[in-house]
């Protein structure tokens, strides 16, 4: 199953892909994808609902971050080695976790602005987990069993900001429009092996990465198990579990007002965001 948001900003309605790839809005049955309709309960509900007799929504709407109101957004540092490698960062022998701003979420086609004094902005294509259900101190074994979807993540970042303005990430990682997700939410039923997704992402017109979950360092269960020791999930969380190689850090190229950036992961669909400066 793919869920999804579409419509204005702050305005938007839950929706559905069905099998043929048209756009199906959900308002009739629920009022908006939230935290609350990740619940296994809630999901088999809308599992069991027969596409055909939904709206279709002719156009191409804009589509919003899948999931509205999350709690929180974790993410992954340095979970590919040829990563560290171009990022002249020792290969962590724990997993590198950081917070982005809840402000930076939004949509996987919407603009991303670079913020005032930007000098080095960056992409990083990565596999987004979402939780369904809380999860604290659980095991690797049944960590997979709290996720109730996957989605593509652009952890977009500012170096300058990130590594040379001091030593906290979160300044470079937390920027406004800094995260789009989407285009839409995976149940984990749709996806045969998540540990072998071909993750890839263009910069107006040239492949900038191309590689695949297979080359993580930590997996998605060992990710999910690993940030539940020190922080408890709830449902609606988003992880952003890592970026390979390819980054503009490691290429010494960075965004500029009009690249275009064009993110895929194998059976999540599509991200196309333009990059714009931030105007007052």
């Amino acid at each position: 199953m793919k869920l999804l948001r579409f419509g204005p900003v702050g305005s938007e309605k839950p929706g559905l892909l069905d099998k043929d790839g048209q756009l199906r809005d959900l308002s009739g049955v629920i009022a908006d994808i939230t935290p609350a309709q990740l619940a296994p309960a809630a999901l088999d509900k809308l599992r069991k609902l027969d596409p055909a007799k939904l709206p279709a929504v002719s156009g191409a709407p804009r589509l919003g971050a899948p999931v509205g109101n999350v709690p929180k957004i974790v993410a992954v540092g340095l979970n590919y080695i040829d990563h560290a490698n171009e990022a002249t960062m020792k290969i962590p022998t724990e997993p590198v976790l950081f917070m982005k701003a809840i402000t930076s979420y939004s949509g996987p086609n919407d603009d991303v602005i670079l913020p005032k004094n930007s000098i080095k902005g960056d992409w990083e294509v990565e596999l987004g987990i979402y939780i369904g259900t809380k999860a604290q101190y659980v095991s690797k074994a049944d960590a997979l069993k709290h996720v109730a979807g996957y989605t593509i993540v652009n952890d977009v970042s500012e170096r300058n900001f990130q590594l040379e303005r001091g030593p906290q990430w979160m300044k470079g990682k937390g920027c406004d429009t800094f995260c789009p997700a989407g285009p839409w939410l995976v149940t984990p039923d749709e996806i045969a092996d998540l540990q072998n997704l071909e993750v890839m992402c263009e910069v107006s017109g040239q492949v900038m990465q191309k590689a695949s979950t297979k080359d993580m360092i930590f997996d998605c269960a060992t990710i999910v198990s690993y940030t539940s020791q020190f922080l408890t999930l709830m449902p609606g969380d988003l992880i952003a579990t890592g970026t390979p190689s390819g980054v503009g850090l490691g290429r010494n190229r960075f965004l500029k007002p009009g690249d275009i950036m064009h993110l895929t992961i194998t059976g999540l669909g599509e991200q196309r965001q333009n990059v714009v400066a931030y105007r007052s």
